[in-house]
């Protein structure tokens, strides 16, 4: 392997480095690591692109419930060109993006110049996708489609009625809105970032809400219905105002926990009206759906989307990004750069 074409000094690589230095005191670094930090898996590629999750802002702040041993590279996320890959699967200089799995959660991560990964995790970049594009998308914009395609499957159509997009600023919500608006369906944003209004139209949404107008209501079992259907990104009360007020045969596709991991709703919803909840699990999905969902993103019209949606912005000034994402202060999509010249 020619060492140099992956911008290696010697046996180490790049990268945003997360440690433990006391019990529960963590810090993060660029670092050089060790070439040896990476496991033992079959497809070594040079990572030119991440993004930032809210995933990968709880695994570089220390949060034992994604990543349980530290030092760490996050990033669950990477687009770049494979060096190596010791099954023969795929050619050394193909273009690939590794999204979901356990990457940046236990394995190394996509803040790193470098990962190596299984075979079954890796896919093909798409035609009609550069690499940077697809960070503009990854994770966030795989489940966002993931749930778009259960909708589908449900057969909830654009002439059915409205469609509900809650935590609507965020990357999961927000490529959602882009999505559905593309496919034809009106889209209803519920957001507390009212100031973000017109970003959400841009993005396709027909009417924006405050996301209290969803949650402000009885404890009735069934509420007035507003919705053929939802993709619903931040879960707790905010899930359970939603099936609740979802129409006949109408469907929710459920990604999202920060409102709460608990449940209480009825039965009434599901055995009256016929809703339908759908799970998202967009780390572990079987390769064929990955290959659709992926095809289904590299076919939308990229140009359409804002042209403040991303920014880019290098390992050096990841960590006020970082901090802005737990505090629940962004918007759009964080790509992060590596120097690959």
């Amino acid at each position: 392997m020619d060492k140099t074409s992956v911008k290696m000094s010697e046996e180490t690589f790049r990268a945003f480095y997360v440690e433990e230095k006391f019990k529960g005191e963590f810090s993060s670094s660029i670092e050089e690591v060790p070439f040896s930090f990476l496991p033992d898996h079959e497809v070594l590629i040079k990572v030119h692109f991440s993004s930032l999750n809210y995933k990968d802002a709880l695994s570089a702040s220390g949060n034992k419930g994604v990543t349980r041993s530290y030092p760490h590279i996050p990033g669950i996320d990477a687009s770049g060109v494979v060096i190596e890959d010791a099954s023969g699967t795929f050619k050394e200089g193909q273009k690939v993006v590794v999204t979901g799995r356990d990457l940046g959660s236990n394995t190394s991560g996509g803040y790193g110049e470098l990962i190596r990964v299984p075979k079954d995790w890796v896919v093909e970049l798409p035609s009609g996708l550069e690499l940077e594009t697809a960070m503009k998308y990854g994770t966030a914009g795989f489940t966002a489609m993931y749930g778009v395609k259960r909708l589908q499957r449900e057969v909830i159509l654009p002439e059915d009625g409205k469609i509900l997009v809650t935590g609507a600023t965020g990357g999961v919500g927000s490529l959602a809105i882009f999505f559905l608006s593309e496919l034809g369906y009106k889209v209803v944003a519920a957001t507390g970032k009212l100031d973000k209004k017109e970003f959400l139209k841009e993005l396709g949404a027909e009417e924006v809400i405050h996301r209290d107008e969803i949650t402000n209501v009885t404890e009735s079992f069934l509420l007035s219905r507003e919705w053929n259907g939802a993709i619903e990104t931040v879960g707790g009360n905010m899930l359970d105002a939603v099936i609740r007020q979802t129409n006949h045969d109408g469907a929710v596709a459920c990604c999202g926990n920060i409102l709460g991991h608990e449940l209480n709703t009825n039965i009434y919803p599901f055995i009256l009206r016929g809703v339908s909840l759908l799970g998202i699990d967009s780390a572990i999905c079987k390769m064929p759906m990955r290959l659709k969902i992926w095809e289904s993103i590299a076919a939308r019209n990229h140009d359409k989307l804002p042209g403040n949606f991303a920014k880019i912005v290098e390992l050096e000034n990841l960590q006020p990004e970082i901090d802005a994402t737990l505090k629940g202060e962004q918007s759009g999509r964080v790509i992060v750069q590596h120097q690959t010249s």
